[in-house]
């Protein structure tokens, strides 16, 4: 088949779709097929063989947190869009990279002839007129953007903040939610997360199909030369967005303070520069046990996970949850919120512990359960290396993505 993949974000360590179409185009080309990825910035190093088709952006967003954005002088009416909208607080970035999605798909589909065209999570006006080329449409929706809505209206302090949240998504949300029912097949990452697509965007159950992520276990493994650090805990994610539950795991190291005292590593590939867990930190008082470090590289990423005991993942909602397959890859025993997808990764007594959501003194009590008890740990630790191997790898997802292709096709 000759795929062409749509990601407005394409890089790794810019959030789950880097990584979905890196590892997507890898296994498509190994098995046979014609691969074209078109990317916004920041862009994705891809695997040899794939042919990157790379588009600007004047999206300050892009430009606030990556280095390797492509702004250019401004040309046309989608360029002084994107550059006036962002400026304003608008999240203008999908439906940007979609027009300029479809142009380049225009130039290219009489030589090349796309069989399908995969559009991964923008979900912008664009693929309306993508349609009307006669080329099939499949969707990956990782989540509905509107529970990031409603987080961030529920987090905001005042009238104004929550109008500046209601601005930021008012185009996104909409337009994700019409075009999400204009695909011909949405694929999606978890169960929880169909249901949640359903409920909020309005696409029937028959044409959502879920393909579960998958983990690469040749980079995310144990290292077995790598010795434990006592009572160590890790916890990897964007610690400004507030659904990853960041404040849960700083109040429950707290309450165990004078009984269990563990030290927490965060890394973080959020903003350039976090201000919220600095002021829990400071408002909470965790007397130096927590150590901050920015967004790594997969080598340094596994070192992480390995010299940890436990994974915290205290996420209100995981469309999927990287973090904890990660871990579980690495043979690192997660906690988490029972919220999301993570029941679906996570085999609570089994690969992990499960524990409500927001419920502190449970999340306390889980914690110094496995802290003090090193053989659960190690037990559960290869009960997860086997979970991932089993459910969450890449070359599965791979098949499953191209017989979704095939039902359009």
């Amino acid at each position: 088949m000759k795929i062409c993949l749509l990601t407005y974000r394409g890089n790794m360590f810019c959030g789950g779709q880097g990584i979905y179409i890196n590892y997507l185009s890898r296994e498509f080309l190994r098995q046979g097929h014609e691969v074209h990825v078109i990317s916004g910035p920041p862009y994705p190093k891809l695997p040899e063989g794939v042919k990157l088709h790379l588009l600007k952006s004047h999206s300050v967003y892009v430009s606030r947190y990556h280095m390797d954005n492509h702004f250019g002088p401004i040309k046309n009416p989608i360029d002084l869009y994107e550059a006036a909208a962002t400026r304003m607080g608008m999240y203008s970035e999908p439906l940007a990279f979609s027009l300029r999605a479809y142009q380049e798909v225009r130039k290219l589909h009489p030589e090349i002839k796309f069989d399908v065209i995969h559009d991964n999570q923008c979900l912008g006006y664009g693929l309306n007129l993508i349609k009307r080329m006669n080329i099939p449409i499949v969707a990956t929706v990782h989540h509905p953007m509107a529970l990031d809505r409603d987080s961030d209206f529920e987090q905001a302090k005042n009238q104004i903040e929550k109008l500046r949240r209601w601005w930021f998504y008012s185009v996104y949300v909409p337009m994700q939610s019409a075009m999400a029912r204009r695909a011909d097949r949405v694929i999606t990452v978890s169960e929880c997360s169909a249901r949640e697509i359903t409920r909020l965007m309005g696409v029937t159950n028959d044409r959502i199909r879920v393909v579960y992520n998958g983990v690469d276990t040749d980079v995310f493994r144990g290292d077995e030369g790598l010795a434990k650090k006592s009572n160590s805990l890790i916890f990897v994610g964007n610690t400004e967005d507030r659904k990853k539950g960041i404040k849960y795991l700083l109040q429950a190291i707290k309450m165990l303070e004078n009984e269990c005292p563990v030290k927490l590593t965060i890394i973080d590939g959020g903003a350039p520069e976090p201000q919220y867990v600095p002021a829990l930190m400071q408002q909470i008082n965790l007397n130096g046990r927590v150590t901050f470090a920015r967004r790594l590289s997969g080598d340094d990423l596994v070192r992480w996970y390995s010299a940890a005991d436990i994974a915290i993942v205290p996420s209100m909602f995981e469309g999927f949850g990287f973090p904890a397959a990660e871990a579980m890859a690495c043979e690192v025993p997660v906690i988490a919120f029972s919220a999301g997808a993570l029941p679906e990764l996570v085999a609570d007594g089994e690969t992990g512990l499960l524990v409500p959501p927001a419920d502190v003194p449970a999340l306390a009590k889980a914690i110094k359960k496995l802290v003090e008890n090193k053989e659960l740990r190690l037990k559960m630790g290869k009960e997860a290396r086997k979970r991932v191997e089993r459910m969450f790898n890449w070359e599965t997802a791979a098949r499953q993505v191209l017989d979704v292709y095939k039902e359009v096709a």
